[in-house]
C-alpha cells in the first residue's frame, strides 16, 4: 500500500472544518475572509516576510488587518489567508506528536489573529495565558 501526502485539497478540506468550528461570534467578527492552500511560498513572498526558506513559513495573512479598515478606503484588498502546505506537513513530521488536522487549525486561527490586527508577540501572550 501506498501512502500518499495530504493534498492540497486535503489540506483545504481540514482548514474549512477548522473554520467551521470556530464559535460563529468569532466567525461573524473575522468577517469575510477568503482561504487559499498553496504548496509554497513564492520567492517575493518570502522576501517581504524576512525569509529564505519556504519551508518556515507556514501560513500567511494578507490584506488590511481589521484596525487599519477604513470605508472611505475605494477598493480594500479582500483579507486572505494562505496556508502553505509543504512547510505544514514538514512541522507535521517533525513534531510528530500534533494531530495534521491540529496543526492546520492552529495555523489557520493563527493567522486569522493578524486579520485582527494581532502580532506574533500579541498570540504568544494570549496562548501562554491560555495555558496552550
Amino acid at each position: 500500500m501506498t501512502l500518499l501526502p495530504p493534498t492540497l485539497d486535503d489540506l483545504d478540506g481540514m482548514a474549512q472544518r477548522a473554520w467551521a468550528a470556530l464559535p460563529a461570534e468569532f466567525r461573524a467578527l473575522a468577517g469575510d475572509v477568503i482561504f487559499r492552500i498553496e504548496d509554497f511560498a513564492d520567492e517575493q513572498t518570502l522576501a517581504d516576510v524576512g525569509l529564505e526558506d519556504p519551508l518556515e513559513l507556514t501560513g500567511l495573512y494578507s490584506g488590511p488587518d481589521l484596525t487599519e479598515r477604513s470605508i472611505t478606503d475605494p477598493s480594500p484588498r479582500a483579507p486572505m489567508v494562505i496556508l502553505y502546505r509543504h512547510a505544514i506537513l514538514f512541522e507535521w513530521i517533525s513534531h510528530g506528536d500534533v494531530p495534521l488536522d491540529e496543526l492546520v487549525e492552529h495555523v489557520l486561527v493563527h493567522e486569522i489573529g493578524h486579520h485582527f490586527g494581532l502580532s506574533d508577540d500579541d498570540m504568544d501572550t494570549l496562548s501562554d495565558e491560555a495555558g496552550d
